[in-house]
């Protein structure tokens, strides 16, 4: 893996980073690893997530999976982290088991994806580090009531992963069901590599081992300089822009098994970064389809964006047959591969000659080693760009204000972030 800052050298422009710029944060970057060194040594709380490719037990997640033979489909039953990192890992492979995320409370939806399974086929993993998570618990109660009314039985086809405690614990204890430790210290969404998000991809019988062998390349690479790590390059990078007023990223890769990744680096950036009137908003593309969309805003909209390309250099390919159309004979011969590459290129060149920030990431290829490389450097990068910008990485107060919220709404206590609710002003146009 490795990433080109190449576009981003923009000495004419105010919203571009010269060399010599990045040469002076260098020696934040240096503190900054510092502190994560740290951080990582006494297994604090966040950092702790950076040490999971040596700390994983991959034999642990084996066992607890091996009592399932060959299902049809896995269900992870979880919300945010708990199924972000699991989903990008099995959308990115191919498989012959079926991956669902019930990751939303959406009735039409949930209803919809368990009248097309074959329950008795489907194994169900319930994630929730507290065990009581209202949108988790709330669809595994409703998978556990399909499941008995198709006459399976649950107990049979469910496996847990939890804290050391909480309701799911004591249901796992109850039933004696297959459990999985979510790891201390580590946030959900810094949890991929963890049995949080490898269950679902042991199951689908992937390659975990490489996903976490991937990702050792890229922790072995961390250094007290940007220019010797890829992970730490785009993190500076990405912080230096923000402070030049490029407050939105545009994650977009050109490989559609990678858009589930994009979804997963949106919550990364987004709840890890955005404190204390801080971040850099997270956007979603996909190449070569947003460009022709999305692009026209990147290109020629505010000069608010950094445009991040990810891209494989290696791939399947599928030839473009000849055709007789006059117009469209310089299509033949060549390759939807080459078209992508070309589709990718010139992206990169248009907003170059506008004069907007981009850097690009390339992997070898969309695999459990590529996956694990390129999972691991955007913690790492969030970590160091959150220990640049001087903001608490690893909370999110704004989230469990919402929690809060919701759960009294529900009945569930007395929460003053309920009672605010009650004082929405309304403004009804019909």
């Amino acid at each position: 893996m490795h990433v080109d800052l190449g576009n981003v050298l923009d000495t004419a422009s105010a919203h571009g980073v010269s060399r010599e710029t990045l040469e002076r944060l260098d020696s934040r970057v240096a503190a900054a690893h510092e502190r994560i060194q740290q951080g990582r040594e006494a297994s604090e709380h966040g950092y702790e997530a950076l040490n999971l490719p040596s700390s994983t037990d991959p034999d642990a997640i084996h066992e607890a999976v091996s009592r399932f033979d060959d299902p049809d489909a896995v269900v992870t039953v979880g919300i945010g982290g708990s199924a972000l990192g699991a989903a990008t890992l099995t959308d990115a492979l191919e498989s012959d088991v079926d991956a669902y995320y019930l990751d939303n409370v959406d009735p039409e939806a949930v209803q919809s994806l368990l009248d097309s399974l074959d329950l008795s086929r489907t194994v169900v993993n319930v994630v929730s580090r507290s065990g009581t998570t209202a949108e988790t618990l709330a669809n595994f109660l409703v998978v556990r009531e399909a499941m008995a009314d198709a006459g399976v039985d649950w107990a049979d086809r469910t496996f847990v992963t939890t804290g050391e405690e909480g309701n799911l614990r004591d249901l796992a204890d109850k039933h004696d069901l297959p459990l999985l430790p979510v790891p201390d210290g580590v946030p959900g969404r810094f949890s991929v590599l963890s049995t949080v998000g490898l269950a679902a991809a042991a199951l689908c019988g992937h390659d975990i081992e490489a996903v976490l062998e991937g990702a050792a390349t890229q922790e072995a690479r961390l250094s007290d300089s940007l220019f010797d790590s890829p992970a730490y390059a785009y993190g500076a990078v990405s912080f230096a822009l923000a402070e030049r007023g490029m407050l939105q990223n545009a994650m977009m890769p050109y490989a559609e098994s990678l858009e589930t990744f994009s979804e997963w680096f949106a919550q990364l950036w987004a709840e890890s970064l955005g404190k204390d009137g801080l971040g850099q908003t997270p956007l979603r593309a996909l190449g070569a389809t947003d460009q022709h969309s999305q692009l026209q805003l990147y290109r020629a909209g505010p000069r608010d964006k950094l445009v991040t390309l990810v891209r494989a250099t290696e791939r399947d390919d599928v030839d473009i047959p000849e055709t007789g159309l006059d117009g469209l004979a310089y299509l033949g011969g060549s390759s939807l591969g080459e078209l992508l590459d070309a589709e990718f290129e010139a992206t990169e060149a248009s907003l170059v000659a506008a004069g907007r920030p981009n850097v690009r990431i390339e992997i070898e290829r969309v695999d459990e080693y590529g996956l694990g490389e390129l999972l691991y450097a955007m913690e790492a990068a969030c970590v160091l760009y959150g220990e640049l910008a001087n903001v608490e990485t690893f909370v999110q107060p704004a989230v469990e204000w919402g929690k809060r919220a919701a759960r009294g709404l529900l009945g569930g206590g007395d929460f003053e972030e309920a009672e605010a609710v009650a004082d929405k002003e309304r403004l009804v146009v019909e």
